[in-house]
């Protein structure tokens, strides 16, 4: 009678059962404890997320409810998280921390109805303006295409940022969606790594189109990670005027992205 056998017959596993069974029980216990430390010592990420997106917002949101969307998309990222696949734990963590956060906020309403009119206004401004001069409006020129005042633009280009999360992480539907641009492919298909190279290469050249206070504003806000506040201390402008500039940014980067270039 061999081991296996004599282990069926007693009731006992067998001692190579035992340790195939003890090892995989040790590799669960240390992947759990794995997770716990990514989730414990990037919770700070979370708020870090939440701040940032909700200072886009006019109205504020409930920080609790962010923070709990964004928390749970760290523990999704720490059970998902596969280190010979994706990124450095950080960058996978903050991709999905912030996909879970503006999933919570999509199915929200932040802007009235006539605020969606003067973006779409605004929109069409830009496009008659372009597609007479040849080339894109500074700020005075967009207010004036759409009869309103220069204050009123950059309200109205904020209402735009708010209403669309307009932001290289993620553009409206109605515009080429780029947050698959800063994701991890997570499929060997060669189809969507194509198409996410095709669009890469399209957001590269854009940015280096814009203005080089655009271009400095947009590599300081997502390149470097930098708040509104911080970017204001490097420009030496108010904080105010930055969001006003970021809006401006975003705004122009999603028409030439649109095809308005």
């Amino acid at each position: 009678m061999n081991e296996e056998t004599s282990g069926q017959a007693t009731g006992i596993l067998p001692a190579k059962t035992l340790q195939a069974k003890a090892s995989e029980a040790y590799v669960a216990q240390s992947r759990d404890t794995r997770e716990q430390e990514w989730i414990t010592s990037h919770l700070p990420l979370v708020r870090h997320v939440v701040q940032k997106i909700a200072s886009s917002l006019r109205r504020r949101p409930d920080y609790e409810e962010l923070i709990s969307a964004g928390t749970l998309g760290l523990v999704k990222a720490a059970r998902a998280y596969d280190p010979g696949k994706h990124a450095e734990f950080a960058t996978y963590a903050y991709i999905r921390i912030r996909g879970a956060v503006l999933d919570e906020l999509r199915g929200r309403s932040f802007t009235s109805p006539a605020a969606n009119r003067s973006v779409q206004k605004v929109r069409e401004a830009y496009a008659l303006f372009h597609a007479a001069q040849g080339r894109p409006p500074c700020d005075e020129e967009l207010a004036a295409q759409a009869g309103m005042t220069v204050a009123r633009l950059y309200q109205t280009l904020e209402d735009a940022r708010r209403r669309h999360f307009l932001s290289i992480h993620s553009l409206s539907e109605d515009h080429p969606e780029l947050g698959a641009l800063l994701t991890a492919d997570e499929t060997d298909s060669p189809a969507p790594q194509a198409e996410r190279r095709e669009l890469l290469e399209r957001l590269t050249r854009a940015i280096q189109a814009m203005p080089e206070r655009d271009r400095t504003l947009i590599l300081l806000y997502y390149e470097r990670d930098l708040t509104m506040k911080e970017i204001a201390e490097v420009l030496n402008v108010t904080e105010s005027r930055v969001s006003q500039m970021h809006a401006g940014a975003l705004f122009r980067l999603s028409m030439k992205l649109g095809g308005a270039s």
